[in-house]
C-alpha cells in the first residue's frame, strides 16, 4: 500500500458506541411526554449513564437501552453478558429502588472485539482537513475505497456510508467507462497498423513467390 494511503488511514481513529438492551416482565419507569430519556450520575465517567425507555418505539416491549461509549464499551465488551446485566441491575435499582423485576434477556453488541468491525465509526482528529478525507477515499491502482469515513461531510454516520456509497459507485463506474474507452483508443490506432504489416507482408510473400516461380522457369529452360 502507498505510504500517503498508510498515513491516512493511520491518522483516522474508531470510537466504539454500544446499546446494550435489556429485557423485562413488566416497565417500571415512567412513560408519557417528555420521559423518553433518564441519565444516571456516576462518579466514574460513562458508567452507565445514557437510558432510554422502548414504549414510544415498540409499545408494550418492556426493553430499557442503555448506551456506552469508547473505554467503558471496550471494558463491558471483554466482559460476561451476567456481569454486565448485573452492573446495570445495580444502576438501576440506584435509580429505581430495589424492587424491580429482574430482567429476564440481555443484548450486548461487540464491535470491538469483531474482526470486521473493530469499532463503530470513524472519528477524525481536530486538525484534519481535506487533504486527509481525499487521501482517506482515494482508489489505489483498481482498489476503490469507501464507507461513512469517507464522507466528509457525514462521517459518523450511516447516511454518510449511504452517500459515500453512491460516490464510490460512480466513480467506479467512470473508471471502468475510460478504460473501456482507453482499449477501444488503443484498438482504433492499432489496427490500421496491423492491417499495413499484413499488407506488407503478404506482397513479401508475393515477391517470394514470384522470384521462385521465375527462377524455377528459367531452370527449365535451360535444361
Amino acid at each position: 500500500m502507498e505510504r500517503w494511503k498508510m498515513e491516512a488511514i493511520e491518522k483516522c481513529d474508531v470510537m466504539v458506541y454500544t446499546k446494550i438492551f435489556l429485557k423485562f416482565p413488566k416497565k417500571f419507569w415512567p412513560c408519557g411526554p417528555g420521559k423518553e430519556f433518564f441519565i444516571y450520575a456516576h462518579e466514574r465517567r460513562g458508567y452507565y449513564t445514557f437510558w432510554q425507555h422502548m414504549e414510544n418505539a415498540y409499545p408494550g416491549s418492556n426493553i430499557l437501552v442503555v448506551t456506552l461509549t469508547n473505554g467503558e464499551s471496550k471494558r463491558v465488551e471483554s466482559q460476561s453478558d451476567q456481569e454486565t446485566m448485573r452492573e446495570a441491575m445495580e444502576v438501576l435499582r440506584n435509580m429505581f429502588g430495589p424492587d424491580i423485576p429482574e430482567a429476564s434477556d440481555i443484548l450486548v453488541p461487540r464491535w470491538w472485539n469483531n474482526r470486521f468491525q473493530r469499532g463503530s465509526y470513524s472519528n477524525y482528529p481536530i486538525y484534519a482537513d481535506s487533504t486527509m478525507f481525499e487521501n482517506i477515499k482515494a482508489p489505489v491502482g483498481r482498489i476503490f475505497f469507501t464507507g461513512e469515513h469517507t464522507s466528509e461531510r457525514f462521517s459518523g454516520y450511516v447516511h454518510g456510508g449511504y452517500l459515500a456509497g453512491i460516490d464510490t459507485g460512480e466513480a467506479l463506474l467512470e473508471e471502468m467507462k475510460a478504460e473501456k474507452d482507453r482499449e477501444t483508443n488503443k484498438k482504433s490506432i492499432l489496427e490500421p497498423l496491423l492491417a499495413l504489416t499484413l499488407s506488407q507482408t503478404e506482397a513479401v510473400a508475393c515477391d517470394i513467390h514470384r522470384h521462385l516461380f521465375h527462377a524455377n522457369t528459367k531452370r527449365e529452360a535451360i535444361l
